[in-house]
């Protein structure tokens, strides 16, 4: 696959996450604001609408509003421009790229939340019994698949040591 074509397919990759996060977030908003959680699967699955104004389970959630806008929004954009000049400058490849496209894919989605919103539509939660995650979107899955792949797949190695040269 040449290089157009790679970068092609992530910035697909980017945009279906970011279009299946936004769908999905319209979805909940006129489904579920308002109504009683829903369950399924013997409550191993819930939907519930719930709108954050901080991070990862409500993190930050009481800090003073311009405290998050400047680390939630503020931070969060950087962080993403960051991102992106650093796949660019390292030449990432392959999975790592690919996880790194589904962090930035999922952090960009709730980035627009939180820019026309001021808070992320969360709206999923899964567990058994008393063990259960927060309430989620698809981007913040997005996010954690990504950021697994990268780790996973991401090669940090110093250069390899030249060959013993032959003796005679």
């Amino acid at each position: 696959m040449t290089r157009l074509w790679r970068r092609i397919a992530l910035l697909v990759l980017v945009g279906l996450t970011v279009g299946c996060d936004r769908v999905s977030k319209h979805f909940a908003a006129a489904t579920l604001a308002g109504e009683p959680r829903q369950s399924f699967l013997a409550d191993t699955v819930r939907l519930e609408y719930a709108e954050n104004t901080g991070a990862f389970l409500s993190f930050g959630d009481d800090w003073h509003p311009a405290a998050r806008t400047g680390v939630f929004t503020i931070g969060t954009g950087l962080v993403l421009l960051a991102m992106a000049v650093a796949a660019f400058r390292f030449r990432l490849s392959g999975p790592a790229i690919v996880g790194l496209a589904l962090y930035f894919a999922g952090g960009a989605s709730n980035l627009i939340d939180r820019v026309v919103r001021g808070s992320v539509i969360d709206f999923m939660n899964v567990g058994v019994g008393p063990v259960r995650t927060g309430i989620f979107n698809v981007a913040d899955m997005a996010i954690l698949l990504g950021v697994g792949i990268f780790i996973f797949t991401s090669r940090w190695h110093e250069p390899s040591p030249s060959p013993p040269a032959p003796s005679h």
